[in-house]
């Protein structure tokens, strides 16, 4: 109990040389103090209050260790340190004695702390008086009841400190933690250390205050004379009392921290399944000596800091692996794209080894045509990466082999359907013609895409979708909707997943209004707009995955060989021929001949179905503009007979036997060519130039 009332201590300069009378009269004892040398002088009273015989004194402050219980003697030491710490002239505490006959005896201190010119104290001169009949039983649970708070408070420290802990993920946020406010300073250290275990080393991977590093001790050998090296070989805390102490047991390190003024320090094994993972040191310059309460307290702290470490540890070395995992599933580079300017960009999520099954992919295609893919697997785990990559394998291999995009996707939910899991995956497949411009667009639960226009404008593009892949084949739903659009040249499409534009508290058309802007006033190249986008997610934070595929359309090049538009049909696709109809029709008036389109689609829709009809195998139809003095559009279909088709007569009633006759009606010119084991059969129509000129 500190005397914060006591009125300031005024003694002559020459006492103890004459001392007090009243002191005497007092039954009060004196002390000089003399803090150069160490001696700790005592009158006899002050012997027969501290219950000490002449020969049981040694003339040193350690010496009154007999008397004093451990807890009064740290305690009064850290009210003499506080009281030299902040200039004070003088002070006052209570403390007991224990006497010969076990008893404890309150006992009362004044001391006037002389300094020299300089301010440095030189000098503690005071007395000591015996206060058990002055304070009250009251008085005595009153100081009891201090010394309880004190040990809550340094309790409360901890459990403070371990509930931050629970809330780190990695070992920098655990070092962030105890050298926040709310840490390790509130125990009073002056300075922090720690060190982990690497390669059979302790490598130094905190320490403050700025300015406090040791040269050498960055990594140090377990076997050497350093606290923390003998913390990790005993795995038993070391307490230093004392600056003697610590020159003593560590003459090495001591030269290197006289500065910072150390009077004590704890030094902790850092302990995890009973093997050491490193050390924490605590230096203190305010106290002197650990009670038995506060060595508890800090040896529990040391253990809780350990626990947070291991996690920390184990954390870090599971998020490595998962994003090395992620990364091996995702192409390893982009193909360039004749035609187009792309840019791809990933971010794994704040959520470290909880990562997603987001991907990205570009596939060339035959034809001068491109796939390009962006898709999320349910999960924020490794075995999401792995389905991921399997998917994004597979999902290409349907798409190099030249099924219709619809096709791609039924097949692709076919195939997570067969795995063995429970996941499904969100998918987004565009096939994009770039001589044409022509684009086809199926959505398996994805996000819609966004284009940005040439002005810099953005729109949503509202494809119309079937289920999560996985799911459609679940639930026997493999139909997915063909949206067909045409990117014009300086347009870029944007494929996303739902980490660019899900927000907490923020609705799905909101997020994409936001993303739409952010579009809107970025960057028109698509590399720095890409980095932007990621930019803006980095910020935010957020709990998922982003993955981002940009594909913009160059401008025209040279017109020598035209456009050109190749589409693969299969037999018994239901879904193909219309869909080769929309393609020719939109390429057709990409191509500025939009007078003759139906035309064109007809001829070329006969071709198809006769191909279909008689031969066994898929129809290549191939569509292109032919340079020359005569603008001429040109419509191939391959199939592989090598039987020519005949002109027959159908009769008023017949069904069949219009085709070939249709065909020479609508073309300006047609016929048939050997192909290798099959056929090609074509037809050319005369077109305007893009000027309007024929």
């Amino acid at each position: 109990m500190v005397d914060r009332g006591a009125s300031a201590l005024s003694l002559p300069d020459d006492w103890p040389a004459h001392p007090d009378p009243i002191l005497a009269l007092n039954r009060m004892g004196s002390f000089d103090w003399d803090l150069d040398s160490g001696l700790f002088h005592m009158d006899a009273q002050a012997h027969e209050i501290f219950d000490l015989r002449p020969g049981e004194f040694d003339g040193s402050p350690s010496g009154l260790s007999v008397r004093m219980p451990p807890a009064e003697g740290i305690r009064l030491d850290t009210v003499v340190s506080q009281a030299i710490k902040d200039g004070s002239e003088n002070y006052g505490a209570y403390f007991r004695v224990r006497r010969r006959d076990g008893s404890l005896r309150w006992t009362h201190t004044q001391g006037c702390i002389r300094r020299d010119e300089t301010g440095r104290p030189r000098r503690i001169i005071g007395i000591v008086r015996d206060a058990t009949q002055e304070l009250s039983e009251g008085a005595a649970r009153h100081e009891l009841a201090a010394q309880d708070e004190a040990r809550r408070q340094q309790t409360n420290v901890v459990q403070i400190t371990t509930a931050a802990l629970a809330h780190a993920r990695t070992v920098q946020d655990v070092i962030d933690i105890l050298k926040d406010t709310h840490g390790l300073t509130h125990l009073g250290a002056t300075s922090m250390v720690m060190g982990l275990i690497e390669a059979g080393r302790i490598r130094l991977v905190a320490e403050g205050p700025a300015g406090s590093f040791v040269p050498g001790t960055l990594i140090t050998r377990i076997d050497e004379q350093y606290p923390m090296s003998e913390v990790v070989r005993t795995l038993a805390p070391r307490f230093i009392e004392s600056p003697d102490d610590f020159a003593a047991s560590y003459p090495t390190l001591w030269p290197h921290i006289t500065d910072l003024e150390i009077t004590s320090a704890a030094y902790l094994p850092l302990i995890a399944q009973a093997r050491p993972i490193g050390a924490l040191g605590l230096l203190y310059n305010d106290r002197y000596g650990f009670s038995a309460e506060e060595r508890n307290v800090l040896v529990a702290l040391g253990s809780s800091i350990a626990q947070s470490l291991q996690r920390a540890m184990f954390y870090e070395q599971e998020k490595d692996l998962a994003q090395g995992l992620q990364q091996a599933m995702l192409p390893r580079s982009i193909p360039s794209v004749p035609g187009a300017d792309t840019a791809v960009r990933y971010r794994s999520a704040s959520l470290g080894r909880d990562i997603g099954g987001d991907w990205y992919d570009l596939i060339p295609l035959p034809g001068g045509r491109v796939g390009a893919v962006i898709g999320d697997v349910q999960g924020h785990d490794t075995h999401a990466a792995a389905v991921m990559g399997q998917l994004r394998i597979v999902l290409r291999a349907y798409a190099a082999e030249g099924h219709t995009p619809a096709t791609v996707m039924a097949r692709a939910s076919v195939f997570l359907h067969e795995l063995d899991t429970e996941r499904f995956a969100t998918c987004l497949y565009a096939e994009a013609d770039l001589s044409t411009g022509v684009v086809q667009l199926v959505r398996a639960g994805h996000i819609d895409p966004l284009v940005r226009q040439t002005d810099g404008t953005c729109r949503r593009l509202s494809v119309e979708g079937g289920l999560p892949l996985g799911l459609s084949a679940l639930f026997g739903r493999l139909e997915y909707p063909v949206e067909t659009v045409e990117l014009d040249p300086g347009q870029t499409l944007m494929l996303c997943t739902d980490g660019l534009v899900e927000q907490p508290g923020v609705d799905l058309d909101e997020g994409m209004h936001t993303l739409m802007e952010l579009i809107r006033s970025g960057p028109e190249d698509v590399r720095d707009l890409a980095d932007r986008l990621i930019d803006v997610a980095e910020e935010r934070g957020g709990e998922d995955d982003v993955a981002l595929l940009l594909l913009r359309r160059c401008g025209p090049g040279p017109r020598q060989s035209g456009g050109r538009l190749q589409q693969h049909v299969a037999p018994g696709d239901s879904e193909a021929l219309p869909e080769a109809r929309r393609l020719i029709r939109a390429a057709v008036r990409a191509w500025g001949a939009a007078e003759r389109a139906d035309e064109i689609e007809l001829v070329a829709d006969e071709l198809i179905t006769n191909a279909l009809m008689h031969t066994e195998g898929p129809a290549i139809v191939t569509l292109r503009v032919l340079s020359g003095p005569d603008r001429r559009l040109r419509v191939e279909v391959e199939d592989s007979s090598s039987a020519l088709p005949r002109r027959r007569e159908a009769g008023e009633s017949g069904v069949s036997g219009r085709g070939l006759l249709l065909v020479d009606r609508l073309a300006d010119v047609w016929g048939v060519e050997a192909r290798g084991r099959g056929k090609c059969v074509w037809c050319e129509f005369l077109v305007p130039g893009r000027d309007g000129t024929d």
